[in-house]
């Protein structure tokens, strides 16, 4: 353990891609500034940022107007120059989103109008013929092809941003599990596995151990899902080229059954999204007996599964049966046989969820006193995790009166070292 010091400046909490860069931002906007980021595991990314299936997303699903659509676009952009400068692996590998018969063809042309609103470039309807050139094994009547949608090593981008951190004069405590934050008095004092850290004020990106650490919310608990991954064996890997994406369901914060190329040349399928019992359950039976009560003494969590139980059932017999993730995945690839398939491990994502039992489907930040919380950040945040950065450093700087009113627009140039 690295044991954080007694007084800095300011504390982050957190070392994912999303802590990494408020962090980044915090040391680039005063570089005078002491910045700690207070990490519970031995190393960084270690959750969220390094479980997912690493695709820079290119803005085609959020709603017009939310945060996720302000900031994804630019975010692609950013990132991309950023992985260029400092040799991080990065590679448009193209999407189709891909709609299986007549019935998703109004879905797919909603979800192109709202491509366009968020302004989304590249993006293109095609037909059947267009997509047997890009995928000659996937079966559809239609697709959007996003050719600039990209893949990436997340993890190595947080590690760059953590070397920007460390060059800038930051510090980053490894293996030091916060246990509470009280943001309530002049200072924020972070209470941690190594002792007390005081700051003027803290900024807490907890990821998936958001609602342990977040200021009660009357309106809003976190319910735990785990999405489980699949990947094709060798040389089965060279049936899909890029990326394929079935058409999503509006109302859900999901994308469904996809294939994602990855940085290494693996080919992965999934996710599976069940709900489980901890921040951590990569392991099905895994239960962290607070958080799991803390979602089923939630009303909204039953409001929502009596909301969503069809769409449940199907993802637990997804998640359950290889020969139903099988038949799944076979809707898009028919020529996909049994022993195709071997396990990639899971990821776990925190989804508020609120009283009514709806899913919330932003970015969502909170101030308490002198610290603020992201509440939630899910994909696209590795994505967008440069302006988001700022966008963080923004709001908590106008909450402590530190600065002027919180905006989309960047300071100072954000590319670089």
């Amino acid at each position: 353990m690295t044991v954080p010091p007694d007084r800095c400046d300011v504390a982050v909490v957190g070392g994912g891609i999303v802590g990494l860069s408020v962090a980044r931002e915090l040391t680039r906007r005063d570089p005078g500034a002491s910045v700690v980021v207070i990490e519970r595991e031995p190393r960084l990314a270690a959750h969220q940022t390094s479980h997912n299936s690493g695709v820079v997303h290119a803005g085609i699903y959020y709603r017009p107007g939310s945060l996720k659509a302000q900031l994804c676009v630019g975010g692609a952009r950013e990132l991309r120059e950023y992985c260029g400068e400092h040799e991080i692996a990065y590679r448009e590998v193209g999407k189709v989103i891909v709609a299986l018969d007549d019935s998703e063809l109004p879905a797919l042309g909603a979800l192109q109008e709202r491509a366009t609103a968020n302004g989304v470039t590249g993006l293109e309807r095609i037909g059947p013929e267009r997509l047997r050139e890009l995928e000659p094994a996937v079966r559809g009547v239609a697709a959007l092809h996003s050719p600039a949608t990209a893949i990436v090593d997340y993890p190595a981008v947080s590690r760059a941003y953590a070397a920007d951190v460390e060059a800038a004069g930051g510090t980053i405590a490894l293996g030091c599990a916060v246990e509470l934050i009280d943001g309530e008095g002049r200072e924020a004092v972070v209470h941690h596995s190594g002792g007390t850290t005081v700051a003027d004020y803290a900024i807490v990106c907890a990821g998936a151990w958001a609602g342990r650490l977040a200021p009660p919310d009357p309106d809003t608990r976190f319910v735990h899902f785990r999405g489980a991954y699949k990947q094709l064996r060798p040389p089965r890997t060279d049936l899909v080229n890029g990326l394929v994406y079935p058409v999503p369901d509006p109302a859900l914060p999901f994308l469904g059954m996809h294939f994602t190329r990855t940085v290494d040349g693996r080919m992965i399928l999934g996710p599976t999204a069940l709900a489980v019992g901890a921040p951590d359950a990569y392991r099905i039976g895994r239960v962290a007996p607070r958080d799991a009560a803390a979602a089923l003494r939630w009303p909204g969590t039953w409001r929502m599964a009596r909301r969503w139980w069809r769409t449940a059932l199907r993802e637990l017999s997804t998640a359950a049966s290889g020969r139903t993730f099988l038949a799944d995945a076979r809707r898009y690839v028919p020529a996909l046989e049994r022993g195709d398939l071997v396990p990639a491990g899971a990821g776990v994502r925190a989804q508020p969820v609120a009283r009514d039992g709806s899913l919330v489907d932003d970015f969502v930040l909170t101030v308490q006193g002198r610290a603020l919380h992201v509440m939630s950040a899910p994909s696209p945040a590795a994505t967008s995790s440069l302006p988001l950065g700022r966008l963080i450093v923004e709001r908590a700087r106008a909450a402590l009166g530190l600065g002027g009113p919180a905006s989309l627009t960047p300071p100072t140039t954000t590319q670089g070292g």
